[in-house]
């Protein structure tokens, strides 16, 4: 169930993040493009979280899942729950978990869990089109005017931070692991860094100094923005607890 739930509530919170940017991106297309990443990240969240729901064995959904927890019972990213702030921060934030649920998708296709298999097949072709989009855009972006060259750098930079959580690992992780329920999230770590590397290289940007790591989202240790996330997210189902539209 805690796998489940870490999977979900990383692609829920960052769902209802890309979904602040409707109406609001810079661009016509970018607008379009970001709501629709925000509804397959919401799509891919039902899925992991009616999982969770099945295996706590209770008789929470996952809406309850999703409306009625607070922010410590979430287990979500730190990564994810990082507010927009320009759009450079956005496609920072986009690349760096792109190519990790790209990674982790593709090796939970091989799960012994028939159903985690399952959803993470259906997941994988709109994550990997994720991947090439915000890859393209910070390409073009670091490439492109010095403003937008420097403010990519520094949303690059700024967000490296939250990358070493990625690839954590706890006594939860290593059962799972020895059972073939998820892979061994080590092992992807270089194809991860390639990818990064690859990717900022083409964009003429610099691979952000060796920094310490912040981590404990995983854990439901979160910052100061999970909860204001949530409180707009839950506004209405707590407000009218079980009411029917």
């Amino acid at each position: 169930m805690q796998f489940a739930l870490r999977m979900g509530d990383s692609t829920l919170v960052l769902g209802h993040r890309l979904s602040e940017w409707c109406g609001h991106a810079p661009v016509l297309e970018e607008d379009l493009a970001i709501a629709n990443t925000a509804l397959d990240l919401l799509g891919s969240a039902r899925h992991w979280l009616s999982l969770a729901a099945e295996l706590e064995g209770g008789h929470r959904t996952e809406d309850d899942l999703a409306f009625g927890r607070d922010a410590s019972d979430y287990f979500n990213l730190l990564l994810v729950e990082e507010p927009n702030g320009d759009y450079a921060d956005t496609l920072a934030r986009q690349l760096y978990f792109d190519a990790w649920h790209t990674l982790m998708l593709e090796g939970l296709t091989g799960s012994t869990n028939a159903k985690i298999a399952d959803i993470s097949r259906q997941a994988r072709s709109a994550a990997a089109f994720h991947l090439r989009r915000s890859s393209d855009l910070i390409i073009r972006l670091g490439d492109g005017t010095t403003e937008s060259h420097d403010r990519m750098q520094r949303a690059i930079n700024d967000f490296w931070i939250f990358t070493g959580e990625l690839f954590d690992k706890d006594g939860t992780d290593e059962t799972l692991i020895a059972g073939g329920v998820i892979p061994d999230v080590a092992t992807s770590q270089p194809a991860w860094q390639n990818h990064i590397e690859h990717t900022l290289g083409a964009a003429t940007l610099a691979l952000p100094p060796v920094t310490a790591m912040r981590s404990g989202g995983r854990r439901g240790v979160h910052g100061e923005h999970l909860g204001f996330l949530l409180a707009e997210m839950q506004f209405l189902p707590r407000a009218y607890p079980g009411a029917r539209w």
